[in-house]
């Protein structure tokens, strides 16, 4: 058993294992789940989503199932609590217990991490940024369509120009670098640049776009797309494409045809059972998502690309407020709000909690308690429709009631039938 130096786990509850035979997560009737609360609005915004979360799981299983909740620190509340902004005990807890969900962090200036929560994806090998974008009904949108948006984004989490492996003007790095290309690599590189590296391995791609077609498999998806920008970047972006046709074909061939084979070989007609992998280019995808969203279901990009298609997708929907995120490895999951902490809005009880309440329906999805995410679903529909809605939407819907961030999440569980 797994020990903490300064947090208790609960006394009671189970924790989830993976199964030697199945490779897969086995989860008991009452999983010990990890939550941190966040900074600025996560206190708000926890305290709205975990009563949904509860209500819905008690609606959906009679009372046979329930969320043993475990609370683990980060950012400011840990920095007060424990002198450190991210404790191993954290780490330790994810890690035990598999599946865990967070709100929003801060990372404050001079506190040793670039970012808490990229911190937390690479120490935790969370690999996969996964963002379903989904259309409410009634939700204020600034296309004429947004119903055709109904995508999820599986964005590599650990390489790119996120890696970190940079350095700024002037410093002994940076020219020791310029000196080194411009006379080794024949390079016309400006003495007064900043360097950044931009890695992308088959490895890091391989494992991304695999979890990504599983997906489309388990889920009757009917398109995997990888986005890239590799007729400029070649060797980086575009080895991306390459490596992820070629994991495909090589690992699904069975269940895929490429967009290439389906005008060759099939007149442009889906064969049935298969999945189409196709390509697009990152700033035509950015275009299409706009014109054309519905000719797209899964998606699977480096990770910059990931980052500015996540949220312009997003914008279509409701803004990041109705936008949930999960971070994914091979088995571990942190599943966590995408908006910031926004300060200014701390314990006003106004702020819009969907995002976090979102993921954790991708949670309950997770842990295969899909009934319990559907209910949740039905109440968030049900309660947009009646215009019962935060400040952020009531302001753009017209006879709509504003109501706080805790009566939000009341409406939620009273409309889950």
């Amino acid at each position: 058993m797994v020990k903490f130096s300064k947090i208790t786990p609960p006394a009671e509850g189970e924790i989830i294992e993976v199964s030697k035979k199945t490779g897969k997560i086995q989860v008991p009737d009452n999983p010990i789940i990890p939550v941190i609360e966040g900074d600025g609005v996560g206190r708000d915004i926890m305290k709205a989503t975990r009563p949904v979360i509860n209500a819905a799981v008690q609606k959906a299983f009679g009372g046979k199932r329930r969320i043993v909740w475990f609370d683990v620190y980060a950012g400011e509340k840990a920095q007060a609590k424990y002198g450190e902004l991210l404790p191993q005990d954290t780490l330790k807890a994810i890690k035990h217990y598999i599946v865990a969900l967070k709100g929003p962090l801060t990372t404050p200036i001079g506190g040793g991490f670039r970012s808490l929560n990229v911190s937390l994806r690479q120490l935790l090998n969370l690999y996969a940024c996964v963002r379903p974008v989904r259309y409410f009904e009634g939700v204020p949108s600034p296309v004429k369509h947004p119903e055709r948006m109904n995508i999820i984004i599986f964005r590599e989490n650990t390489e790119d120009v996120y890696a970190g492996i940079e350095w700024s003007k002037g410093s002994k790095e940076a020219r020791k670098i310029i000196s080194w290309l411009n006379k080794s690599m024949k390079t016309k590189i400006r003495s007064d640049s900043g360097i950044g590296i931009k890695p992308i391995s088959v490895t890091g791609t391989k494992r991304l776009v695999r979890k990504a077609i599983k997906h489309a498999i388990e889920n009757n998806r009917k398109s995997v797309t990888l986005v890239h920008k590799g007729n400029i970047m070649k060797y980086t972006e575009g080895a991306f494409r390459e490596w992820g046709y070629d994991l495909a074909l090589k690992e699904f061939r069975d269940k895929v045809v490429t967009e290439d084979e389906l005008g060759k070989k099939y007149n442009w007609q889906v064969p049935e059972g298969k999945i189409v992998i196709k390509d697009r280019i990152a700033d035509s995808m950015l275009q299409q998502v706009l014109t054309r969203a519905d000719e797209y279901e899964v998606v699977a990009t480096p990770n910059l690309n990931g980052d500015y298609l996540s949220d312009a997708c997003a914008a279509q929907i409701g803004g990041l407020g109705m936008a949930p995120g999960a971070n994914i490895g091979d088995y571990v999951a942190l599943f966590e709000a995408t908006h910031g902490t926004a300060p200014k809005y701390t314990d006003k009880d106004m702020i819009n909690p969907s995002s976090v309440i979102l993921s954790g329906c991708m949670m309950l999805e997770y842990l295969g308690w899909k009934e319990a995410a559907e209910l949740i679903y039905k109440g968030i529909q049900e309660t947009i429709r009646q215009k019962r809605v935060t400040y952020d939407l009531e302001r753009l819907m017209e006879g709509a009631t504003k109501v706080k961030t805790s009566e939000y999440g009341a409406a939620i569980i009273e409309n889950m039938g």
